[in-house]
């Protein structure tokens, strides 16, 4: 009788090891849902209460282009992670901020991208701490759920959930 109950218990522990296993590899190197907070990437994110999910397909930097929002590991504190938008690609030269009347230019390094808030006037970002070494990006939004949003209506904005995708607005001029 007891060896059946240890073969339940370990069978049992060996199955819950497993899902714990897969989930970890899913959530570092596949997907991930998790909450955005914060004012800077307004109108693309609500301020709170906005959930996205994001394709570790792009880890690394791999496949980002200029005008991806990504999740990245904030480069002055590795214990927290931030939610901007590429704009500048290694190489490119870039106006350090766009909203000062002074001209300053950047060259973008190679291994880096240049990031921003879309809601520049509240966004800590390259501005504040330079180019972003391309290591530091975890993934890629690729849609958001706003639970501030009906979560049974649908409007022209938001799909069921509060759900939209997330898409590159970059246009090049």
């Amino acid at each position: 009788m007891s060896a059946s109950i240890f073969s339940r218990v370990f069978t049992s522990t060996t199955t819950i090891i497993r899902a714990l296993c897969t989930l970890h590899i899913s959530h570092t190197y596949i997907y991930e849902f998790t909450e955005t907070k914060g004012e800077s990437m307004i109108p693309t994110l609500s301020a709170s209460n906005d959930y996205v999910h994001v394709s570790k397909r792009c880890r690394d930097g791999d496949h980002c282009e200029m005008g991806d929002v990504i999740v990245a590991v904030k480069p002055t504190d590795p214990n927290h992670r931030i939610c901007k938008r590429i704009t500048g690609m290694p190489g490119d030269f870039i106006r350090i901020d766009p909203s000062s009347d002074e001209c300053d230019y950047i060259q973008v390094p190679k291994g880096h991208v240049w990031i921003t808030g879309d809601n520049l006037s509240h966004s800590l970002d390259s501005r504040s701490y330079n180019a972003l070494p391309m290591a530091l990006i975890k993934g890629k939004v690729i849609a958001a759920n706003d639970f501030n949003q009906s979560l049974w209506k649908k409007s022209e904005k938001y799909g069921y959930f509060g759900f939209r995708k997330i898409t590159n607005n970059y246009i090049n001029e």
